[in-house]
């Protein structure tokens, strides 16, 4: 006999109004229909403003569906026990003055568990989220992972039959993203199911099933695997020499029969449409991953055009004796804390420099001390020939930044944030309205011109960051995690343009978390613990934990570096 579904979807949609008065409505989702089995795990996954979101929403019994049934346990939606279902949304609603011990117990008592009288469950919880030496810390003193896992802890703390995780891994490092999956599956009740919204389709493959959302409609179902099928036939493989590899990029991305194109190791990768190779020499067929079926599923036939971000800014001089930003030195202590310790390298004009490292490790402390926001203790940084202690102000005028964290205005639209920021850049009359304009086009914000910054969704939330960043075209750019919460297109479109505006002379320092972004830089330096611990082109960190001369990817290598660290320090200890 089979056994009951856990939750059944026929035929749900649900529309919303448009932004503006007048405006059409938005479909957010078009008749889609799933099962779930106890026991069993679904990826949704989709690119911004897919329907994801809104699904899980109404899966949890917050937004109601304007047709179809929604069956959950058994039951309706609208006789749904809440304490049954474990819901972490975007963000993961916690309250950053309470401690990480408060949080916990408040979202055991919501769910029906007084923490004095389930003691065992508070210590599980506590020690498999690492969180134990932290009960007392505020979450606004947490790093990014370590709110992640307690956001999944207040999710589940009462075991339920269901959890729903909306982007539970969003914007933490290749170790923090494994251990959010394994926390999630050991605190997961007996038969529990998981539904997981996430950009990040290496997560999603872990799942038992996938759901591609798009526009609200349901293109794929399936197996995880089963996805990368959608891509035989068309991907492609090239080698790429040592030199030239961004130019090659991007001739890549701006042929008509590339759908997507991304450097992979040693390897230039293409998405074709129909099954010819990409012009020019030593393509070959390529194995498929989950990625490439992504970008051929969601293909709508338009040619990426070359990049209007980088058409405007002017063409700089490549002078490699003059460094557009560098770091000497810089440490930054707390009390007895030290976030950053003795960082130090050299971004050149027209070179991207990466900076790793897990959740925590050091890395928006030392951005924030090079756009002049926080004052190291010791050492000091300069940006395009201004030194950040005595030309604070100068140095800022020539500096683009895009936050790790959203900090727009959230209560203005996106256009009227867009204008505050061309003013604050001293753009005035006609050029503000163009440059504004510019922005608005190229990263395909005018469907949400009249929205609410703090009601648009993560990925259009990180569209409208970078916007503000270019506006003024600077000679120096400042990107903190500017992909997070994007789907695999939509990062490739961005890198597209980050790509072109280095070649166009520009100096880009990134954080970023995905090692296959961080394919597109010239050089990267690897933090863990406040200290730098590797630096070099990609190629060199993967050289140096390479194991009997087998092929090793970045990931890899990262994560192998931050492992004999730490076991150096507990040998040290």
């Amino acid at each position: 006999m089979a056994e009951a579904p856990l939750l059944r979807l026929t035929d749900v949609s649900k529309r919303f109004k448009g932004a503006r008065r007048g405006a059409t409505p938005v479909q957010a989702l078009d008749k889609v229909s799933l099962t779930l089995t106890p026991g069993c795990s679904l990826g949704l996954v989709g690119p911004d403003a897919g329907g994801k979101t809104t699904l899980l929403r109404i899966l949890a019994g917050l937004v109601e569906a304007d047709s179809g049934t929604v069956e959950i346990l058994g039951n309706p939606v609208a006789a749904l026990d809440r304490a049954k279902v474990g819901y972490m949304p975007q963000g993961g609603a916690l309250y950053g003055e309470l401690s990480v011990r408060q949080n916990l117990e408040l979202y055991a008592r919501l769910r029906g568990l007084e923490p004095d009288e389930n003691p065992e469950r508070m210590r599980t919880l506590y020690r498999a989220t690492g969180l134990a030496p932290f009960t007392e810390r505020a979450v606004n003193r947490l790093s990014g992972g370590m709110r992640q896992k307690l956001a999944l802890a207040c999710a589940v703390v009462a075991a339920p039959p269901l959890m729903l995780l909306d982007e539970p891994s969003v914007g933490v490092d290749p170790v923090s993203r494994r251990e959010i999956w394994e926390l999630a599956t050991e605190l997961a009740g007996q038969g529990s199911s998981i539904v997981w919204t996430t950009s990040i389709l290496e997560d999603a493959g872990k799942c038992d099933s996938v759901l591609l959302l798009h526009q609200g409609r349901v293109l794929y179902e399936g197996a995880p695997a089963g996805l990368a099928d959608c891509a035989v036939d068309c991907t492609y493989a090239r080698p790429l020499p040592v030199e030239g590899r961004r130019a090659l990029l991007q001739d890549a991305f701006e042929q008509p029969s590339v759908i997507s194109a991304t450097i992979s190791g040693r390897h230039l990768r293409a998405v074709c449409r129909g099954t010819g190779a990409p012009a020019g020499d030593g393509w070959h067929a390529a194995i498929p991953t989950a990625e490439d079926g992504f970008s051929a599923l969601l293909d709508d036939g338009v040619p990426l055009p070359p990049s209007a971000l980088a058409a405007a800014f002017p063409q700089r001089d490549l002078d490699r004796d003059r460094p557009a930003i560098a770091a000497i030195g810089l440490t930054r202590h707390y009390g007895a804390f030290t976030a950053a310790q003795d960082i130090s390298f050299t971004v050149y004009p027209g070179e991207i420099f990466g900076l790793l490292g897990p959740n925590g490790a050091g890395k928006s402390t030392t951005f924030r001390m090079l756009c002049g926001l926080l004052t190291p203790s010791n050492g000091r940084g300069t940006v395009a020939g201004r030194d950040l202690t005595t030309a604070r102000a100068e140095a800022r005028e020539a500096m683009g930044y895009m936050p790790q964290k959203f900090s727009l205005y959230g209560d203005l639209s996106v256009m009227a944030n867009l204008r505050f920021v061309a003013g604050a850049y001293g753009l005035k009359g006609n050029a503000a309205r163009d440059a504004v304009d510019r922005v608005t086009d190229a990263l395909e914000l005018q469907p949400f011109a009249g929205a609410m910054a703090s009601l648009l969704p993560l990925g259009i939330k990180q569209r409208l960051a970078l916007a503000s960043a270019v506006l003024h075209t600077p000679p120096v750019l400042f990107l903190d995690e500017p992909t997070s919460g994007v789907d695999p297109l939509i990062r490739r479109e961005f890198w597209h343009h980050i790509n072109a505006i280095a070649g166009r002379g520009t100096a880009v320092l990134v954080t970023t978390h995905f090692m296959d972004e961080a394919e597109n830089c010239d050089r990267l330096l690897l933090i863990n613990r406040s200290e730098p611990i590797a630096q070099g082109t990609p190629e060199d960190l993967k050289r140096a934990t390479r194991r009997d001369g087998g092929e090793q990817t970045l990931e890899q290598a990262f994560i192998a570096l931050i492992e004999a660290q730490q076991g150096d320090g507990e040998v040290a200890a």
